[in-house]
Order: C-alpha cells, then structure tokens, then sequence
C-alpha cells in the first residue's frame, strides 16, 4: 500500500508540474493574443489577462490598411519556398560529398566549414560582395547568400554516415551512377532528415526582416516581416511625436485605440501565425528528426 501510495502521489506531481510549466509557456502567447484584440488605450490601463475588456480590430486594420501588405506577404511566402528548396537541395548534395570516406581531403573541408560556423568576415564585406555579384535591390539576394548551411550539413552527414552502405553497393551494381544514387535511393530514405531542416530553414527565412532592410529598397520586393517591424517604428516614431507636437495630436486622436502596446501585439501574431501552421505537417517528422545522430551502433 505504501508503495502504490508513493507511486500515485509521485504521478500527481508530475502532472501539476507540466500543468504549471504549460501554462508558464502558453499564457504569454495567449496574452499577446488578448491584447491584439483589445483596444490600446484601455490595454494602458492594465488588468489584461485571459480575455479582451474592450474588443476591438483596430490593431489589426492599422497592421493591414497598408498597401504593400499583400506584396510582402507574397514575397515572404516566395522566397520561404524558393529559398528553403534551393537550401535543402545543396546542403543534402554537398553533405553526401561530405559523408564519403574516400574524398580527399574531407577532413580539411570539414575543418573549413566548422571554421565559418564560429568566424564570419562581417557585415560590410558581405555588403561589398553582394554588391559586386550584382545581388542589390533583388529578390535574390535574400535567398542566395543563404544557400549553404553548416550546421544542417553536419546534420546531413551525420544521417548519411549511418545508412547501410549495402543500399548504395547494391545501387551500383544495377548501374546507378552517384546522382542517380543519390535522388533514387538516399533521398526518399531521408524524409525525417530533409523535413526537419526544411522546418528549420523555413522558419528563418520567414522570420528574417534584417536582410531585406540592408539590401532591398524596392517596396515591391520588402517580404511581410521588414514590413511590419517598418510599420511599427513608424507608430513609435509618431507616438513620441504626440508628446513633443501638438499638431501630430489630431493624427493620434483618430487612432487613440491603437498604441504601440497593442500595435506590437498584432504585428507579431501576423508574422508568426502563418509558420506556426506548418508545423502541424511536419510535426511527425520532426519528432524522428530530432533523434538522428543520437544512436551509435
């Protein structure tokens, strides 16, 4: 009996300690959610919690009231696609390399890479360099400096090391050149792999406004997330204005439900909301995915 005792009181508190630590990690978001939806001057007032005191859209018409929001939402998706297919692709080919015993000199690559990983030459040479390719101002230059990822190609070869090497010897005896080797067996093997860091890759691209701010200058090319954080200082900007001028007041009083609080808020949740759907998808994968390299034979 003392034992079942024990055991039942040890069960009881392990689920009220991941029933406080879910709600540590859930009420955040869920608050950010609450104060999107209510108005900011009344979110100023503070004693949001758990639902909306005064519900209201605002937030999100200022968000969206601008007219280039469909083309950075276009161009985000674009170059999330774009760039993580292009990504994935050359990070798994030149992961395969890596993965052979027999390239000579693997060892030093290896060495290059990992060196790269630590040390970068910085911002403006990288600037300097994407000026002389020709990459300024395009859509490219959000997608091609990012082509080679080390970290997923460590990741790659280590996934790639651990597969039979009968699947490729009985490969070569049909015929099967290295490519075809590649695409025909090695790829489909590699489903948790490639949806993993095809998450990964995704989720910077969708999340990374700080490229576009340095090289892009074309409206029509700005992806959803240089947008946004735009439109948010913009409203911080004219938020310090109202205090220091008196003419920026009548221009404030139209919009007095929205304040930078509540603007943060909504800006937020329409940058993340879209990616946060993919993961639904690739969830099954990603729980595989996370395990490779982690059993040794």
């Amino acid at each position: 009996m003392r034992t079942i005792n024990s055991d039942r009181i040890f069960m009881i508190s392990i689920y009220v300690f991941l029933i406080v630590m879910s709600f540590v990690m859930l009420y955040p978001f869920w608050n950010s959610v609450v104060i999107s939806f209510n108005a900011g001057s009344d979110t100023s007032l503070g004693g949001i919690t758990f639902w909306p005191r005064e519900f209201t859209l605002e937030n999100y018409k200022v968000v969206f009231q601008d007219k280039r929001m469909m083309s950075g939402f276009v161009i985000s998706i674009l170059r999330t696609v774009i760039g993580t297919a292009i990504s994935i692709t050359c990070t798994a080919i030149f992961a395969y390399g890596m993965s052979k015993k027999q390239l000579i000199g693997r060892k030093y690559f290896m060495i290059m890479c990992i060196i790269t990983m630590y040390f970068s030459g910085g911002l403006i040479p990288a600037y300097l360099i994407n000026r002389e390719l020709g990459l300024m101002d395009s859509f490219w230059v959000m997608v091609i400096p990012n082509i080679i990822s080390v970290w997923n190609m460590i990741i790659f070869r280590t996934f790639f090391i651990e597969l039979p090497e009968g699947l490729e010897e009985s490969a070569k005896i049909d015929g099967c050149g290295n490519w075809r080797t590649f695409f025909s067996i090695v790829v489909p093997i590699s489903g948790p792999v490639i949806a993993t860091l095809s998450l990964f890759a995704a989720v910077w691209h969708w999340n990374d406004w700080f490229t576009a701010s340095i090289y892009i200058t074309s409206e029509h090319l700005m992806p959803i997330q240089t947008l946004l954080q735009q439109i948010l200082s913009s409203n911080i900007m004219s938020e310090q204005m109202m205090q220091t001028n008196a003419a920026a007041q009548g221009h404030m009083a139209s919009m007095q439900s929205v304040t930078t609080k509540s603007l943060t808020m909504s800006t937020m949740l329409v940058a993340t909301v879209p990616i946060l759907l993919v993961y639904p998808f690739l969830q099954k994968y990603f729980t595989k995915g996370v395990m490779i390299g982690s059993i040794k034979e």
